[in-house]
């Protein structure tokens, strides 16, 4: 074979493999908007939806038709929310729905089920709950006092716990919702001077895993989401070991992923029903596998971590 016929059967090789590749990306991307147009009308709940994640969140499932329940402590700043959604100018044939407004506060356990059955009047069903409020913790174990562990763990988990099980009943009636939960890598792994925040998000993954067990023969969908560093003020109202509020900007978190992408990552999770996720940068990633493989080394990197004495990384 000539050089010239193999440099043209190397072209059209090149130009097969490229054009299957860009083939394949298309198929994806088309099977990726269909599957979001397959959320238009639902019944959205979101929790931590007046800043951050949360309203990134509101914006996300608004534009896609969506009809939205905001829920924070903060009514003020949920109506500014809506407002700013009923603003936005939709794509054609995109419905716009009043947003529906619900302040309420993950560590008042008790009103958690009425707050549900607010949220279920309003339009009969909750087809998509996002269990994304809470809080963090700055502080060694030895310096950190009970009530903070107890805040934390309450906001964290008792209050996505006492929310979603006010809610399941309905979706098992229906046979038919998803239930989202943004947890943290440090619900996968746990690093120093994070104990009380680290511990609410592992008891977060195992609640929901064990839920997603139980409710996959209701055509119930379980997602847990565990990003790494995202831009928000959660260091900012994050509580110390004292229970003082931090009221600092650590830098982790300053130079973390923005909200507008970790709410495009939560509503390709419901779209596609993926069940665990994890963002973040690989090396965030790779410390999951090392410390289910090779715990010893993962200990090891974490007690130089805590040499370091690195209190304000999140």
């Amino acid at each position: 074979m000539s050089s010239a016929s193999s440099m043209n059967s190397l072209t059209v090789a090149t130009a097969a493999i490229f054009g299957s590749l860009g083939l394949l990306w298309l198929y994806k991307k088309l099977r990726s908007q269909q599957r979001r147009a397959g959320l238009k009308d639902k019944v959205v709940l979101i929790t931590g939806a007046s800043s951050g994640v949360g309203e990134a969140c509101a914006r996300a499932f608004y534009c896609l038709g969506c009809k939205v329940i905001l829920c924070a402590r903060r009514a003020p700043e949920l109506e500014r929310v809506k407002k700013e959604l009923m603003a936005l100018k939709l794509a054609p044939g995109i419905p716009a729905h009043t947003p529906h407004v619900i302040p309420l506060d993950l560590e008042r356990l008790d009103e958690l089920p009425d707050k549900a059955k607010e949220a279920l009047a309003l339009h009969g069903h909750v087809d998509i709950l996002i269990n994304n409020g809470g809080m963090s913790g700055r502080g060694s174990v030895a310096e950190t006092v009970l009530s903070v562990h107890q805040k934390i763990m309450n906001v964290n988990h008792f209050g996505s716990l006492v929310l979603t099980s006010a809610i399941l009943p309905n979706m098992i009636s229906r046979r038919s919702g998803h239930i989202l939960a943004v947890s943290s890598i440090q619900g996968r792994i746990a690093i120093p001077f994070r104990s009380a925040y680290s511990a609410s998000k592992h008891a977060m993954q195992a609640f929901f895993d064990s839920l997603r067990a139980e409710v996959a023969e209701h055509n119930i969908h379980v997602t847990v989401l565990s990003p790494s560093y995202i831009k928000t003020n959660i260091s900012l109202s994050a509580l110390d070991g004292d229970g003082s509020v931090h009221a600092k900007m650590d830098s982790t978190t300053a130079g973390g992923m923005s909200t507008v992408y970790v709410a495009d990552k939560v509503v390709d999770a419901v779209a596609k029903r993926q069940s665990d996720v994890v963002l973040g940068p690989f090396t965030h990633g790779a410390a999951i596998y090392i410390r289910a493989l090779v715990p010893n080394l993962y200990f090891w990197i974490m007690a130089g971590r805590a040499r370091k004495g690195t209190k304000t990384e999140d």
